[in-house]
């Protein structure tokens, strides 16, 4: 894993994540000695991001990234291929939620911002203990996707339009 994409993972779990992190913690998850992760931390604190210290772990004062709630709509065999695309431009799929005609709205987390995320996610629902949400609703859906920038997030938003995945608005 390079050092960029460690960190952008860094902030991703610091980001989605309720509680402090270890630096332990987080050396396990990514595959990096502690003594990387507290390097890390303290370019991305360079960088501006407002990461606290504290005796339980590290935690994110505020979020540096953008997000973007987008409405899309494909069948099941399109969702490798949606969140593939969003991650490989820089994106994370921070939740999906539908809005159900009698439940309202219905919304799980996701926060997958890496192939690795989204091959964990497929299996998952390939297993069969679990359907997509999008299928309580003919495949409409929406995610909420985060990134570092505008511009990204545009970019993401003009591959899935292009791809046929957007619901065009009325």
């Amino acid at each position: 894993m390079k050092a960029q994409e460690r960190r952008r993972d860094i902030v991703n779990l610091l980001l989605n994540h309720n509680a402090p992190i270890s630096g332990s913690e987080l050396s396990k998850r990514l595959g990096a000695s502690r003594q990387i992760i507290v390097q890390d931390i303290a370019i991305l604190k360079a960088e501006g991001v407002d990461i606290l210290s504290t005796h339980n772990g590290y935690i994110i004062k505020g979020s540096p990234l953008h997000e973007r709630v987008i409405k899309l709509r494909h069948t099941s065999a399109d969702t490798c291929d949606e969140l593939n695309l969003i991650v490989d431009l820089g994106g994370t799929v921070v939740n999906v939620f539908v809005w159900h005609k009698v439940y309202g709205r219905i919304e799980a987390q996701m926060n997958i911002f890496s192939r690795r995320g989204v091959e964990q996610f497929m299996d998952g629902i390939k297993s069969g203990k679990s359907v997509e949400l999008m299928n309580l609703t003919s495949g409409y859906h929406y995610h909420t996707i985060r990134a570092d920038s505008e511009e990204i997030l545009d970019k993401i938003e003009k591959a899935l339009d292009e791809k046929g995945f957007i619901v065009p608005e009325k």
